[in-house]
């Protein structure tokens, strides 16, 4: 057993299991005992606790999730930094790892595969929009539950997209066998390579295996600069060949061509997902196999290209890719065929020749036979329709809000309408919502076959970015949104450019991209001067903490955490940590408590008076408001399990409470409760006093007639 397992952290947090081992930390199985709940409790290595880059590294890691949101993402509930021990308490999930579940099914099937990259691209989405890059994507740290959803852990190396841009470490971080080429070679990573990261990802669960594989993980990294992967479908044939081309340009090793954005990949896949069939424009691999022949009919069919569609309708395939696939397929099915003899006589060879003239004779024949009686039956039916009048007139339906596969099933319906379609952006309506049309329903009538002009409610409408170098924060945000695109602005420190102006944006302007994108704006808040070093703010007052900040020249930012049960307004966390030099003006993050109140139960042990007689009626009284609830008569000789002791047990929440106590009728207790950590403080101790009873007089007697015996005994004498 090691030495945390069955210890109480910070006397609230009973270590129960050692459930995993990682390169820096311990992860454990607790219980929550305060809150009541069950954790999973990252505890750094004893070798590191004075190694200063891993305790950056441990660090980075419970910040960067703190910032985070994100049902896809691990939360993170409490952090300690401490001299001894250093721990991140997380939520725990009980689930295996994605790498357990590929390892137990070996290769997966393409929808479930689907299924996990969506979910995990969208956490990776969340991640970049809010400045932080992953750097480690893998399997081993995907974790699973059993109705299918998916949590990305360990931010252990993740990096501010904001800081990579700018310094990186000159070592190699990460797992070797899903790392970025650039990431391999030590140079500027941001976004694209998470990207790159899940290609990998997706490679393995659909072929059962990665790209690149050695014993040596140097052998690996440069595998992963140089090499080029085993194409997917070469090893799993069942791939369709969009979800291949999403894979591989993730893959790419030169980040320019890969995905830009993890909200593009996202796109594409939401688009594969909609139509497995669907071709996207890029291509990364040249078919080596030989050309097949092909009827001069059939090329001519191929040489009409079809636009791909917004959002995954319609197939998307070009000429040449479906004579790619058509001839894949062939080859696929003609390679499970038992090769044939080659020992075939020149007699069989024109026997065989001779039946195929014949064969295509005979097709000739008929095909001119059929074209011949459908010619009759057209013009039987123009006849019928006045010679000429079969192009009639309609009104122009209306096509506005209806689904554009819903429009176009059946070739434009009943009037046969050839559609033309564009594409804009409303984020208000759905997906693939037909936005407007060309002309307008009941303008005009229109012939049959007529060319409908169709606006589709998609992503995929193409925009630049504007140049907006040197433009104020607030011009640059209202430009872009007026593009439709998503300003994300990022603070950084720049002597070359004015403060509160763009420096520059990530992607760049002149950049095409896809409306609805997000833009990263690096405007200039701080620039060179004496370092200050961040002091340790946690457990102040926000208003402490604000007067510590201005007196060293730096910024704040506050925010709220609503679970912590904190006093109000105490400081909770602090991005960046205590310790860190920075620049004077530099914004520091301040998440303060909105003090969330859990009922408690506190007991208060009230000792009872002995020289009470009989029983005794206790008020009680909370806040100045007299309580039925606890109110109760004893009888002080005979109180559980103390005689003269009465432990009065109360609910409640709040963390400054009045108690007052009167034993019939008078003031006996007064006490201060605090629920939230269980206190009670004795403010007013009174004497109970019996009440007094009417005095017992003595019968009254006559002194005449009472008998008196010394007189009589004179008398006699």
């Amino acid at each position: 057993m090691d030495k945390y397992t069955g210890k109480k952290l910070d006397g609230r947090y009973e270590i129960r299991e050692l459930i995993g081992v990682g390169g820096m930390a311990y992860v454990y199985h607790c219980y929550d005992t305060i809150d009541d709940r069950e954790v999973a409790i990252k505890i750094l290595k004893d070798e590191y606790l004075n190694n200063k880059d891993f305790i950056r590294r441990f660090k980075n890691e419970s910040k960067a999730i703190a910032m985070l949101s994100h049902p896809n993402i691990v939360k993170v509930l409490d952090v300690s930094f401490g001299d001894v021990i250093q721990y991140i308490v997380m939520e725990y999930i009980d689930g295996i790892t994605l790498k357990e579940y590929i390892t137990l099914k070996e290769v997966l099937d393409w929808h479930e595969a689907v299924h996990f990259i969506i979910q995990t691209l969208k956490a990776l989405q969340h991640a970049h929009d809010n400045g932080i890059v992953h750097r480690d994507i893998k399997p081993q740290n995907i974790m699973l539950f059993q109705d299918g959803t998916i949590k990305v852990t360990d931010f252990g190396i993740a990096r501010f997209s904001s800081n990579a841009t700018r310094t990186m470490t000159q070592h190699a971080i990460g797992s070797v066998h899903y790392i970025a080429p650039e990431q391999a070679k030590g140079e500027l990573t941001d976004g694209r390579a998470d990207i790159y990261s899940i290609g990998v990802m997706l490679y393995e669960m659909l072929t059962g295996t990665v790209p690149f594989d050695s014993d040596n993980p140097v052998s690996v990294a440069l595998m992963q600069l140089q090499n080029t992967p085993k194409r997917p479908r070469d090893i799993n044939p069942s791939i369709p060949y969009g979800l291949e081309q999403i894979t591989t340009k993730a893959m790419q090793k030169d980040k320019e061509n890969r995905y830009q954005s993890s909200l593009h990949m996202l796109n594409d896949v939401e688009r594969f997902r909609l139509n497995p069939n669907v071709v996207f424009s890029y291509k990364f691999f040249i078919d080596q196999s030989p050309t097949k022949h092909m009827t001069s009919s059939s090329t001519r069919r191929n040489e009409r290209v079809e636009k791909p569609l917004p959002n995954g309708y319609g197939d998307g395939y070009s000429a040449e890719e479906k004579r790619q696939n058509r001839t894949q397929n062939f080859g696929e099915q003609s390679g499970k065929l038992k090769k044939s003899s080659y020992k075939t006589s020149v007699e069989e060879e024109n026997k065989t020749e001779q039946k195929q003239v014949w064969s295509i004779v005979k097709a000739c024949a008929i095909s001119f036979a059929a074209m011949f009686l459908l010619f009759g039956i057209l013009a039987f039916v123009n006849a019928c329709n006045g010679g000429g009048a079969t192009n009639k007139e309609v009104d122009v339906p209306n096509f506005v809000g209806k689904q554009f596969a819903e429009v176009t099933q059946g070739n434009g319906g009943e009037y046969n309408f050839e559609f033309v379609y564009d594409t804009d952006y409303d984020k208000a309506k759905s997906m693939g919502i037909v936005l407007k049309q060309d002309p307008e329903a009941g303008s005009i009538k229109v012939k049959e076959g007529s060319k409908i002009t169709l606006t589709i409610n998609g992503t995929e409408t193409k925009v630049k970015i504007p140049d907006i170098i040197t433009q104020k924060e607030a011009e640059a945000i209202k430009i872009l949104q007026g593009r439709n695109l998503t300003p994300k602005v990022v603070y950084i420190q720049d002597d070359t450019a004015p403060l509160g102006k763009v420096a520059s944006t990530f992607p760049a302007s002149g950049v095409e991209t896809n409306i609805g994108d997000t833009v990263f704006l690096f405007i200039p808040n701080t620039q060179s001067g004496a370092t200050v070093e961040i002091p340790s703010l946690e457990g102040l007052s926000v208003n402490a903490a604000k007067n510590e900040l201005d007196s060293l020249g730096l910024e704040y930012e506050i925010s709220y955490d609503e679970n912590s049960i904190k006093p109000k307004d105490e400081v909770v966390l602090q991005t960046p940590l205590s310790g860190g030099k920075v620049q004077k003006g530099y914004r520091v993050k301040l998440v303060l408590s909105k003090e969330k109140k859990i009922e408690r139960e506190v007991t208060i042990p009230v000792p009872l008076p002995q020289n009470a007689p009989g029983t005794l009626f206790i008020k009680v009284f909370i806040n100045g408001a007299a309580s039925e609830v606890y109110s109760v008569e004893v009888d002080p000789a005979h109180t559980v399990p103390t005689p003269y002791l009465y432990n009065l047990t109360l609910v409640g929440a709040d963390t400054n409470t009045k108690v007052l106590i009167q034993l019939n009728g008078q003031g006996y207790r007064e006490y201060t409760v605090n629920f939230q950590t269980g206190r009670v403080d004795l403010t007013f101790s009174g004497q109970y006093v019996p009440p007094t009873e009417p005095p017992t007089e003595p019968p009254q007697t006559d002194p005449i007639d009472t008998p008196n015996p010394t007189d009589s005994d004179v008398g006699e004498d």
